[in-house]
């Protein structure tokens, strides 16, 4: 596998798409009223320094995905939850897959659909998803 074809379907890398996939998820769960996220959530939950947010959180902000308040919230733009929202949605087929189709213990199948849903095709998710949705799993938007 060449990796052109998947690689033209992420504008960002792993690293970045970890960090919007975050920031998504604390908005969506309810972390705040306005859907503002603290960056100290972010490092948290994914177990690294405010440092690194900092750093990509400067990446995402140059690349149009968030925008950051003089007091350091940060919200997703409209390209920014749209993009993650992708993300997200691609991680739990995979996941689903993984537990459900191939019996892969709960854990297992978190830490590996993370691996994959940043180097699949957007083709190769959508066939997942219709695979899944086939079958009577549904995986949510």
């Amino acid at each position: 596998m060449n990796g052109t074809t998947s690689q033209e379907d992420h504008a960002l890398s792993r690293a970045s798409e970890d960090y919007l996939e975050a920031i998504y998820r604390l908005s969506t769960e309810g972390a705040s009223a306005d859907g503002t996220v603290r960056s100290v959530d972010v490092a948290d939950q994914l177990g690294v320094s405010k440092a690194s947010v900092n750093k990509a959180l400067s990446t995402l902000k140059e690349s149009g995905m968030v925008t950051q308040s003089r007091y350091g919230r940060v919200t997703l733009t409209e390209e920014g939850r749209e993009y993650a929202a992708l993300v997200w949605r691609a991680h739990r087929a995979l996941r689903l897959f993984l537990e459900s189709d191939l019996g892969v213990k709960p854990e297992v199948a978190d830490e590996e659909a993370c691996l994959m849903e940043h180097v699949l095709s957007a083709d190769t998710m959508s066939r997942l998803i219709g695979y899944l949705e086939g079958q009577g799993i549904v995986v949510p938007e």
